[in-house]
């Protein structure tokens, strides 16, 4: 298999500049350094290891070396910053399952509000997750480093050892995938997704369709305990909107969902 040490992005800015790391602590923390000391936006990081990789809610995000995608994108999307900065997290969703598709022949389903999940009925596993974070420069937010980790090639037995609900392309299809060709087929999809985003389009509609579990009974482990509800779309700014079983309808922009049991 092609080594990432040696990759060579095929878009025509994204990925121009390919940091390589074979162990580092995280590629957020390594982008947002190199955002801080003016990189241009397109930055790739890539790890084949992360020592303290991070994820939502303060988790961590664990992958066996060499296994996975672990990848930071900077990106300095512009004014306004909080609406580019979500357009642009969900449009590299939209990008990454595309290039899935492409490359696995599977279709992940996305979770709010940020994961990639496989879905087979009730069941689901986890297959990569997002997490976004925002560089400032003298007090105003000026630049995003967009991290993602895809497990690709982590064996089924090791799984369970990553989180109770992860997944793989291994897992789910049975044949180790080429990591050089994800990212060939990834790459243009978000440069484009991102262009049109800087443009002024607005993926939400798209995004939201893409959503796993809309319309049905969902949990949402929120800021202040469990939330009962279904889920029934999402707002402008990216919250979920739950009905709940008074029938009120309330939004939450922070939370863990998850589909109810049974």
């Amino acid at each position: 298999m092609s080594r990432l040490a040696d990759y060579r992005s095929p878009a025509r800015w994204v990925g121009r500049e390919i940091r390589y790391f074979e162990e580092t602590a995280s590629t957020n923390d390594v982008a947002l350094a190199a955002g801080q000391a003016g990189a241009d936006e397109g930055l790739l990081v890539l790890a084949e290891r992360q020592s303290a990789g991070r994820g939502r809610l303060g988790r961590r995000w664990e992958a066996p070396p060499g296994s996975s995608l672990l990848m930071t994108f900077l990106f300095r999307p512009g004014e306004p910053f909080a609406t580019r900065a979500f357009r642009t997290m969900i449009a590299a969703a939209l990008a990454l399952r595309e290039a899935i598709a492409e490359v696995g022949g599977v279709r992940p389903a996305l979770k709010w509000p940020n994961d990639l999940i496989i879905v087979e009925g009730r069941r689901w596993g986890k297959l990569a997750g997002m997490l976004s974070e925002i560089g400032e420069e003298e007090g105003r937010p000026a630049f995003l480093a967009l991290g993602i980790g895809l497990n690709v090639n982590i064996p089924p037995a090791l799984l369970p050892k990553i989180a109770p609900q992860a997944t793989s392309l291994l897992a789910e299809t049975g044949r180790p995938i080429e990591r050089t060709a994800l990212l060939d087929a990834f790459l243009p999809r978000l440069e484009r997704r991102y262009e049109a985003v800087r443009g002024g389009a607005n993926p939400l509609a798209e995004w939201e369709a893409a959503l796993a579990w809309m319309g049905e009974p969902v949990i949402l482990q929120g800021p202040t305990g469990v939330v009962h509800g279904v889920a029934v779309g999402v707002r402008e700014d990216g919250a979920l909107r739950l009905r709940l079983p008074d029938g009120r309808e309330r939004s939450f922009l922070v939370g863990d969902v998850s589909l109810r049991p049974g």
